[in-house]
């Protein structure tokens, strides 16, 4: 259903979408079993040290980059890819219990520094990646600088894009990550499908979801991602994402 999905959304507007609305709502929030979708595939042991999903079309793009990491010597490693609004929130609420002396707002605050609340992690449509280490200062010298240097240089090749960047210039939402690499021929456009189709309102059944809009949970940390990223991208990029499509089929 989601390749077809992916179909719809490359070649018609985003108001055609009504009809299924109900279906891509629970996708979008996470609310869906991947692992049983003929649309997700699981990362082979080569490039993930645990049991890893991600939308095949992502995988095949991955799996491109990864070539040409290897050949400049660079390994790339997944070490996280899909997660449900269930897996979501068993680390929320993890994180939720850790902090009970701070205020449920500061709590949610503290939490959302790197971690999403269930139902706004782009990591629910499989098409965003933790890589290496989760941590920036692995990035900073050695092996890790050479792997992140060559991302920035090269994963846009293969539609990767570091969507969580330094806030310097002004970009809200999560801290910057180093680790986090999205699928944004697919992503950009699950992204507008959330804005026209999800409220904050839709954004509940954990511990502190009562502060989603409070906290202004889609325009601060949904849309939390570089300004240029938000625009449309070019028509070569997604052709390359159908093709890409076409062969995972």
């Amino acid at each position: 259903m989601i390749l077809r999905l992916f179909a719809f959304i490359f070649f018609i507007s985003i108001p055609a979408f009504s009809q299924e609305t109900a279906v891509e709502k629970k996708f979008l929030l996470g609310k869906f079993d991947y692992k049983q979708s003929g649309d997700f595939v699981k990362v082979d042991p080569e490039y993930a040290d645990k049991t890893i999903y991600l939308n095949s079309v992502v995988y095949t793009a991955f799996k491109e980059m990864h070539r040409a990491a290897s050949k400049d010597g660079i390994d790339l490693k997944i070490l996280s890819g899909t997660r449900s609004f269930e897996e979501q929130k068993k680390i929320w609420e993890y994180k939720w219990r850790k902090l009970v002396s701070l205020s449920p707002l500061e709590r949610a605050k503290s939490i959302l520094v790197y971690s999403a609340m269930p139902s706004t992690s782009r990591h629910h449509w499989g098409t965003d990646i933790d890589l290496n280490y989760l941590e920036n200062c692995h990035f900073e010298e050695g092996k890790g600088k050479a792997v992140y240097e060559w991302l920035v240089k090269n994963a846009a090749e293969f539609g990767f894009h570091q969507v969580y960047t330094s806030q310097e210039f002004g970009r809200k939402g999560y801290h910057e990550e180093k680790w986090h690499w999205s699928y944004l021929p697919i992503a950009s456009k699950f992204l507008s499908l959330y804005n026209a189709v999800i409220s904050s309102r839709e954004i509940t059944g954990f511990a502190g979801s009562e502060l989603a809009e409070e906290i202004k949970i889609i325009q601060e940390y949904v849309n939390g991602i570089p300004t240029h990223l938000l625009e449309p991208l070019p028509t070569a990029i997604f052709t390359k994402a159908i093709v890409q499509l076409q062969e995972a089929e």
